[in-house]
């Protein structure tokens, strides 16, 4: 089809080749018009020659010109001068010819030459005077929409005529595209946005994409890929196609370029914004104006500003239901179908990153030798949602698969209980806030945000990590301390990669530390208390938008923002271990098989009143050095590991277990425990070490 659209456009622009060759005829002496214009007439006869039907079938009812001519109400006069403008574009031969005949050398056609043609009409174009030409190459709608373009510095008859660039090439059914328009490919439609459509924002846009009406519609999303499916599911639900472009929102000559090809095509343009860079003025304004018909934008939020010429519809892009997860991923790995409800609950991704994983999957699974991890029947797809998400990580963030369970967590029951809260409101939040219309009647607001408070090694990152596996999500840990950037706008822009990163792979958020970054806003002295405060407030709009599972832990809970706590949906407390917890801790982190017989946890647990992150070192350490004895782990062990982890926080160490101590040992013990705990001690033995370094929000130096 796209040969016989080719000879076509060249039948039609022959026709004006001969009445070129008829002016020169007319004009110019025997001597130096004849071989131009013989040029001209056997070129022209060639091309009606070769668009004649063939074999190749007829010409097409409807062409790329016919498009162009349709969607910018061009007239007869402006078609026959786009034919014209393009005659030096097909063949070498003709661009010489019109150098000839240019006052300046250019090897376009001069709008002189144009008005002496026009002057004489034609069989399609009636006669114009040099007034009418005037008028219709400053004010007709192919110069106003940049389809022709007079170029050239002199006086107005000695200026070329040209066309937009490459739409010469596409007019021919090329796929040829401006060197100023970045492409950018919004892909086909994906499975499982049928919902999505049937709401009312997008059935308006639809039906505004059918208009043909002037308008902008906006679709705002964080991440291109959802944005950019977006898109073409709407052109596909208006039976459109789209031609897209990444470039700059308010450089108008980029967007008459973007309407003109999109109009060839006979698609909907689509304009893709690029991310702002870090301290951008202020949000573009789309330049509109030389685009017919509505103009879809893409772009993140904050980054295009509506403008008044147009009127502007915002297409949010919205939740996606639990029905159009599965049946997602179920046309994404139609070799799986059974598993599609368990990835829908597992991997709630958007529709389009679900395509994006699955054409991870079945790359890896191809290249996996038979039989191996990655070539069985079940999908890695947590793996490849890894692989894909860790490329976009910055420094400082680990997205990891969470092994956890609920035994490994020893907690007293209030904690336990809010925890196991925590995982059945993210499980049932679209039953909660969608089925039973909670969202709208009490203005509930989707995700779960837990604060965890507690001294050091009391298990806060280790619930996170319980927490991601009872929900069946990975788990993204972000360093606070990592993030923060002594440079303005930097500790915004690593925390949005983050929440982007956790928001793409639903990932449970991890925000270790969270002091550092979250910390009681300051009165503004200086113009860092400024940035300190309003990093504060950017990452407290980013945890109200976010709906997925974020966890905060930090260690000195008088440091978190107030505004912080009233946030959170669970605020759990992680106090040091009762006596029968640490029993329990000991039993966990050393298993009973490499236990020798004078192993007494109890005693253990009785005697050293630590968090469980010291028993779980002591545990550690006393095993590597039975293994250098090749021998079980002893109590002399444990006492000697347990004396160091007290070492290492600079606390007085209550001494040995009454167990193994021999004669007189508990009292020693009970004297030594009494003596750290008292209240003029210089450090409580109940209490680990917390940490000996502060971060000032201000200078963001560590102080004592």
């Amino acid at each position: 089809m796209s040969e016989r659209i080719s000879l076509a456009l060249s039948a039609r622009a022959a026709a004006v080749a001969v009445r070129v060759a008829d002016l020169l005829d007319s004009l110019c002496s025997e001597e130096a018009g004849a071989e131009p214009a013989a040029f001209l007439r056997d070129w022209a006869a060639s091309a009606v020659r070769l668009a004649r039907p063939g074999p190749g079938g007829p010409p097409p009812s409807v062409t790329p010109l016919d498009r162009l001519v349709r969607r910018y109400g061009l007239g007869v006069l402006e078609t026959e001068l786009v034919l014209f403008a393009g005659l030096p574009e097909e063949h070498e031969g003709l661009a010489r010819t019109f150098r000839t005949m240019s006052p300046t050398g250019a090897p376009h056609p001069s709008v002189g030459l144009a008005a002496l043609l026009a002057e004489r009409g034609g069989v399609r174009a009636p006669a114009a005077d040099r007034a009418a030409l005037r008028r219709l190459l400053h004010e007709g709608p192919a110069v106003r929409s940049g389809v022709l373009v007079l170029t050239g510095e002199g006086p107005f008859h000695e200026r070329s005529l040209t066309l937009a660039d490459q739409l010469w090439e596409a007019l021919h059914g090329c796929p040829a595209r401006p060197a100023a328009l970045e492409e950018a490919d919004p892909g086909p439609p994906v499975p499982g946005l049928d919902g999505w459509i049937a709401l009312p924002e997008s059935a308006r846009a639809v039906a505004a994409l059918r208009s043909r009406e002037p308008r902008v519609l906006l679709v705002g999303a964080r991440d291109e890929t959802v944005g950019l499916s977006r898109c073409t599911a709407l052109a596909d639900a208006a039976g459109l196609g789209l031609f897209a472009a990444r470039a700059r929102p308010d450089d108008p000559r980029a967007l008459a370029l973007l309407g003109v090809h999109a109009a060839v095509r006979g698609a909907v343009p689509l304009l893709v914004v690029p991310a702002p860079p870090p301290g951008a003025a202020a949000p573009a304004t789309p330049a509109a104006g030389r685009v017919p018909g509505p103009l879809l934008v893409c772009a993140p939020p904050g980054a295009v500003r509506p403008g008044p010429q147009r009127p502007v519809l915002t297409v949010p892009v919205g939740p996606v239901g639990v029905a159009d997860r599965r049946l997602a991923w179920r046309a994404a790995l139609p070799e799986a179908p059974d598993q599609a409800p368990e990835l829908a609950a597992r991997h709630p991704l958007d529709p389009a990153l679900t395509a994006q994983v699955a054409l991870d999957v079945r790359s890896r699974a191809a290249l996996a030798p038979a039989g191996g991890p990655d070539g069985g029947a079940v999908p890695d797809v947590s793996g490849a949602i890894r692989a894909r998400a860790g490329a976009l990580l910055p420094p400082g963030v680990d997205l990891v698969g969470p092994q956890a369970r609920w035994p490994r967590l020893v907690l007293a029951p209030e904690a336990d209980g809010q925890l196991r809260d925590a995982v059945a409101r993210l499980r049932h939040q679209a039953l909660v806030l969608d089925d039973w219309r909670l969202r709208e009647a009490a203005r509930a607001a989707r995700g779960v945000r837990l604060l965890l408070t507690g001294p050091p090694g009391t298990g806060k990152s280790l619930a996170a990590e319980v927490l991601a596996t009872e929900a069946g999500r990975d788990l993204l840990v972000v360093d606070g301390s990592e993030l923060v950037s002594k440079y303005i706008g930097e500790t915004e822009k690593n925390l949005a990669a983050c929440f982007e990163a956790a928001e793409r792979t639903q990932a449970v958020f991890l925000l270790d530390e969270a002091d550092a970054l979250f910390g009681t806003r300051t009165e503004i002295s200086e113009a860092n208390d400024r940035f300190a405060n309003m990093e504060t407030a950017y990452l407290l709009q980013r945890l109200d938008r976010f709906d997925g599972l974020a966890v905060l832990t930090t260690n000195l809970r008088q440091n978190i923002d107030a505004a912080f706590i009233r946030r959170m949906d669970f605020v759990v407390e992680f106090a040091l271990p009762e006596e029968a917890g640490r029993h329990r801790m000991w039993d966990l982190h050393l298993p009973r098989a490499v236990r020798h017989p004078d192993v007494d946890a109890a005693a253990l647990a009785r005697c050293y009143p630590v968090p469980g992150g010291w028993i779980r070192n002591a545990a550690i350490g006393a095993a590597f050095r039975a293994a250098d004895e090749a021998g079980p782990v002893r109590q002399r062990h444990l006492v000697d590991a347990m004396r160091r982890e007290y070492g290492k926080a600079g606390r007085p160490f209550p001494g040995e277990p009454p167990a193994t101590g021999g004669p007189g040992a508990d009292g020693r013990a009970a004297r030594a425990l009494a003596a750290a705990q008292a209240p003029g001690s210089a450090a409580p033995a109940t209490t680990p070490s917390a940490a000996p370094f502060a971060i000032d929000r201000r200078t963001r130096k560590e102080t004592p």
